[in-house]
């Protein structure tokens, strides 16, 4: 039987390896345990395991100088084992680690006490340093320094948020488990934010994506650069009940929001104040090349970066087609060099020749759209907060363009699938003012809620700032327009700096 002496050791040489813990601290496949059957954790849970090791050996925390918050957030559908992970994670921050400090909070007091702390139990009892514990119904602590070494259970309720106030560990480790996180109120996670400046602070959110709006959906979005994250397929979990799935699967099918959110682990598509649905969207990606008559023009759109982060986007449409031609990327940090994006922009035009194109030519995009038109080029400046065509129905140019674009997405148009496109696109909400026109969200607002500009988003927009008269194309000639390209421009292509 193993002292105490080389148990404590042993837990020692296991400090910046999760799975390895994992794996020595229960009865993997242990004929009569609760385990038996089971080689170890599912994959999902082995990959973050490994991971959460990795994080832990690059800060290298000596007990003394602070290092920077380890961040998992964990999107999934039902049953795969998040409770199961949970007390894993617990049980090896506070055998490692002495005098941790961690709060573990969910939803409802219920869902802590009868699948979160009911969990913990379960693999308490299992655990090889088990003993060294005392479980109670709102704490797990050290037998011995209970004040210092100790996990409490707290409820997400708001008035409650002093509990989550920093846990002072400059010597070891202070860290949070948010369960079904998109219910935790934004209060409380500012205030575990705040609880996170000394020490080897850690920080997990696991749920199910229920909001795509919130605090759980931002470390997806606008705040995924300081995540590192995972969205769980229910279908690649052991112990989920697969024919229940197929069930689901059969009545709401693959992209519906009811699968998406219970299987899929991804975040629903509609919200209240949604300007264009996801599904509109992800219909539009999944087509193939929009139809177009051989008289449709070729329509450019030019959004215009104001530098810093954003970007420049130059895309095409034709007809119900703006996915064929090739859309470019330029960051704002080189469109600040006006000449050099006019001689970009000179390239595109002579590629691929439209027949008109809409710049945005508000700030820097004015002079950039004199110099082309100095040039001889097709360009129409436009302005996103000027006059409307139809100012009894929208509140400015972008609501205007905005809508003609939502209703040629419903009426069969194509856009390139890309995940990028899909966020921009749908995170956009709108609202009416007192004179019941439309108004969409300004794209600063747009940038501060959800963490980028939506450029690409505002390029497509641009593509609908007014209508664009047929082409007079002689007779006979009708077939050149369904296969434009040029040879010769595949195999050399000086526009790639664009990217």
């Amino acid at each position: 039987m193993i002292s105490e002496f080389m148990l404590a050791d042993d837990m020692a040489k296991y400090y910046a390896d999760p799975l390895g813990w994992v794996m020595y601290a229960f009865p993997w496949n242990e004929p009569g345990s609760m385990l038996e059957g089971f080689e170890g954790p599912d994959e999902w849970q082995v990959s973050i395991l490994i991971q959460l090791g990795e994080e832990i050996r690059k800060r290298g925390f000596t007990g003394v100088e602070p290092v920077d918050v380890i961040k998992f957030a964990t999107a999934s559908g039902h049953g795969i084992g998040k409770s199961a992970l949970t007390s894993m994670v617990i049980l090896f921050v506070m055998s490692t680690r002495p005098h941790s400090k961690g709060i573990v909070t969910a939803n409802t007091g219920e869902q802590l006490k009868t699948k979160t702390w009911a969990e913990l139990a379960k693999w308490k009892r299992m655990c090889i340093t088990g003993h060294w514990f005392e479980l109670t119904a709102k704490s797990i602590s050290h037998i011995k320094y209970s004040e210092t070494w100790r996990v409490d259970s707290q409820t997400c309720r708001e008035e409650n948020s002093e509990a989550f106030a920093g846990l002072h560990c400059a010597d070891s480790t202070p860290w949070y488990i948010f369960d079904e996180a998109s219910a935790v109120p934004d209060k409380i996670w500012e205030v575990a934010e705040g609880g996170l400046t000394d020490g080897e602070p850690m920080f997990f959110v696991f749920g199910n994506p229920t909001r795509n709006t919130g605090r759980f959906a931002d470390c997806f979005g606008r705040m995924s650069h300081r995540w590192i994250t995972r969205q769980i397929d229910s279908r690649t979990a052991k112990m989920t009940n697969k024919r229940q799935i197929q069930k689901w699967l059969d009545d709401h099918g693959e992209d519906s929001d009811f699968f998406r959110v219970r299987v899929r682990g991804v975040f629903p598509r509609a919200g209240d104040m949604q300007f264009i649905d996801g599904d509109s969207v992800y219909s539009a990606m999944k087509r193939g090349p929009g139809q177009y008559l051989g008289d449709d023009p070729l329509i450019m759109a030019v959004d215009v970066a104001r530098g810093g982060d954003d970007d420049c986007r130059v895309g095409f449409r034709r007809g119900f087609d703006a996915k064929s031609e090739r859309s470019y990327r330029m960051s704002g940090e080189k469109s600040r060099d006006s000449m050099l994006f006019v001689s970009k922009l000179t390239m595109i035009f002579d590629r691929h020749k439209p027949d008109i194109c809409f710049l945005d030519a508000t700030g820097i995009g004015g002079p950039i759209g004199d110099r082309l038109r100095q040039l001889g080029y097709p360009v129409v400046d436009v302005h996103f907060g000027g006059k409307a065509d139809d100012e009894t129905k929208y509140k400015n140019k972008t609501a205007e363009m905005g809508d003609r674009f939502r209703r040629w997405l419903l009426d069969g148009g194509s856009i390139p699938d890309d995940q990028d496109l899909d966020f921009e696109i749908t995170s956009r909400e709108f609202s009416h003012d007192d004179k019941d026109r439309l108004v969409l969200e300004r794209k600063e607002e747009v940038k501060a809620r959800i963490g980028k500009s939506p450029d690409w988003a505002d390029q497509m927009y641009l593509l609908f700032a007014q209508a664009v008269p047929k082409k007079e194309i002689p007779r006979g000639d009708m077939d050149f327009v369904y296969h434009a390209r040029d040879k010769a421009l595949e195999d050399y292509d000086p526009l790639d700096a664009m990217d």
